[in-house]
């Protein structure tokens, strides 16, 4: 497969985060797009999003990651229609020869079979119950969930099988599972944050095209808080020079509609997010550009990232360390505890196959 280079000028697509797709890493060929003046046709501003099944041959994906506060994540699909341009798990699209640009958030994956490996996986003699994450890499409730409900069949097993698990999402059809979620929480086997990057829609509307309002995020954290599922917020990625001033308000509207738990991660731009953020800058913040590079390098020792454990998510240097001194002060301000998976029930689980034939 080949991929384009960053072009010149970038071009805004409607509803989509990336303004290009970058080369492909371990793709063969590298083609670069030239204009010899011949070419008059108008490139569409407008992409559809193709959808493509695979089957799972695997449900869990297991870290040793010593900042990260769970060992095991599973991600329903691959790529995400929300089109966050910053997500840190764009150069994942890579591996299925795809660009980790426009590619990441219209050619997706729906990962079929998942539900029954996951049950094969639970079944495992030597498993060890601990919480579950879902959406460590794309967003479980992503717009093609309505259409798979791969996440809802997922909560359907693991609350038949007494499994703890924590959600993060930017969406509001998370509110479709309250009757699972509900329940779950009843024998405190969930945990929900909702990431909140930024209050100012307008923002909202180019960094993540396709996720929920800043507003109808809140609505979320209000109704989960409303029917006693525990709630949190995630405030990430905290943006050097276009999002940090929002931190301590952010922090109180969250706290405000319910929100228990709070924590935040700097900015990431590992392999080709750098330049795909570069590219977003440039076409709908010129202006601000150069100065939020400038701090997003002085937060990464002069580069664009440093993936260093206890630094990737925190950043180092003076401007980073102001931003978790703000951080931690308007938690306290607004009484949020810090983000946790410690308290949910791993007591009760019982292997799917102690259930009979409750899941065939």
């Amino acid at each position: 497969m080949a991929s384009l280079s960053r072009p010149s000028a970038p071009l805004a697509y409607k509803g989509r985060g990336a303004t290009y797709d970058p080369h492909n890493r371990f793709a063969p060929t590298h083609s670069v797009a030239e204009d010899d003046g011949w070419w008059q046709e108008e490139t569409s501003t407008t992409l559809a999003t193709e959808v493509r099944e695979e089957p799972s041959k695997s449900a869990l994906s297991w870290n040793h990651s010593p900042d990260l506060p769970f060992d095991r994540s599973l991600n329903p699909y691959r790529g995400c229609e929300h089109g966050c341009v910053y997500c840190y798990a764009r150069p994942s699209h890579a591996y299925w020869d795809l660009s980790p640009g426009l590619d990441f958030e219209t050619k997706l994956i729906a990962r079929s079979g998942l539900v029954e490996r996951l049950k094969e996986e639970l079944c495992h003699p030597r498993y060890v119950c601990r919480p579950i994450n879902l959406s460590g890499n794309t967003d479980c409730y992503q717009p093609l969930e309505a259409r798979y409900q791969t996440t809802r069949r997922v909560l359907e097993l693991l609350l038949a099988c007494r499994h703890p698990v924590t959600l993060v999402t930017k969406s509001t059809l998370v509110l479709r599972d309250l009757d699972l979620l509900t329940e779950m929480a009843e024998h405190r086997l969930v945990r929900v944050f909702v990431s909140l990057t930024s209050l100012d829609a307008n923002l909202k509307r180019t960094l993540e095209p396709r996720a929920a309002s800043p507003q109808a995020r809140l609505k979320v954290i209000r109704e989960l808080n409303t029917v006693g599922i525990p709630v949190g917020t995630l405030v990430s990625p905290i943006i050097p020079g276009l999002t940090d001033h929002e931190i301590e308000r952010i922090l109180e509207v969250a706290s405000r509609a319910g929100a228990r738990t709070a924590t935040w991660m700097l900015l990431r731009l590992p392999h080709e997010v750098a330049p795909l953020f570069e590219a977003w800058l440039e076409a709908h913040y010129p202006e601000r550009a150069a100065r939020v590079m400038s701090l997003i390098r002085q937060c990464r020792g002069g580069k664009n990232y440093d993936g260093q454990f206890g630094k990737r998510f925190r950043g180092e240097g003076v401007f980073a360390e102001l931003i978790a001194q703000r951080f931690n002060r308007a938690c306290r301000q607004w009484k949020l505890q810090p983000r946790t998976e410690q308290g949910l029930n791993t007591r009760d689980f019982q292997p799917p196959r102690a259930q009979g034939d409750l899941f065939y």
